[in-house]
C-alpha cells in the first residue's frame, strides 16, 4: 500500500540528462516518488491524465509545445495537479507568463536539491515558491513606471486609433 504522505511528481523536459539528473535527485527523498517523465508540454498533459502527478516540474523552453502553455492547459484541466517552472530563463515575460498560467513555483535550474524539495513539498501544499531571480525580475516589473497605452481603456483606444486615422 502506497503512503498517503508521497507526492507523486513528473518530470518535463526536453533533455534526457536534465531528466535523469532530476529523476535521481527523487529517488533519495522516502516523500517523493518520480511517476513520469515528459519530453514536450503535449506528452506532459498526456501523462497527467495516465499517471496523476501531484506535482509536475516543467522546463518552458520545449518543442511541440512548451512549458507556459502547458502549463496553463494542465492547471485547467486538472486543478488538482501543481505546476513548478524549472528553467534557466527569468525574463521577466516568462515569469509573469508562468505565474498567469498557473505555476505555484518559478525556479532556476541551479536551484540546490534542499530548495527543490522544499518547493516541491510547498506546491503540494498549495504555497508558492520563487526564485532569487524570479522574483527580483517581477519587482523590477512592478517599478516600471506604465506605458501609456497601458493607461487607456480599450474604448479609449478604439477612439485614438480612429482619431489617427482621421475621424471625428
Amino acid at each position: 500500500m502506497e503512503d498517503k504522505k508521497t507526492i507523486r511528481v513528473m518530470i518535463v523536459d526536453d533533455h534526457a540528462v536534465v531528466r535523469s539528473g532530476l529523476g535521481k535527485f527523487l529517488l533519495v527523498n522516502k516523500d517523493l516518488e518520480l511517476v513520469a517523465e515528459a519530453e514536450n508540454g503535449e506528452q506532459a498533459i498526456q501523462y497527467c491524465s495516465l499517471y496523476k502527478p501531484d506535482v509536475v516540474l516543467m522546463d518552458v523552453m520545449m518543442p511541440e509545445m512548451d512549458g507556459i502553455t502547458a502549463t496553463k492547459q494542465i492547471r485547467q484541466r486538472y486543478p488538482q495537479v501543481q505546476v513548478i517552472v524549472l528553467t534557466s530563463f527569468q525574463e521577466e515575460n516568462l515569469v509573469q507568463g508562468a505565474l498567469q498560467a498557473g505555476a505555484k513555483g518559478y525556479l532556476m535550474k541551479n536551484v540546490t536539491a534542499v530548495e527543490l524539495g522544499r518547493a516541491i513539498r510547498s506546491a503540494h501544499a498549495g504555497k508558492m515558491t520563487l526564485s532569487s531571480e524570479a522574483s527580483q525580475s517581477l519587482a523590477e516589473s512592478l517599478m516600471q513606471p506604465p506605458t501609456p497605452d497601458n493607461m487607456l481603456t480599450e474604448r479609449e483606444r478604439e477612439v485614438l486609433s480612429w482619431m489617427v486615422k482621421g475621424m471625428s
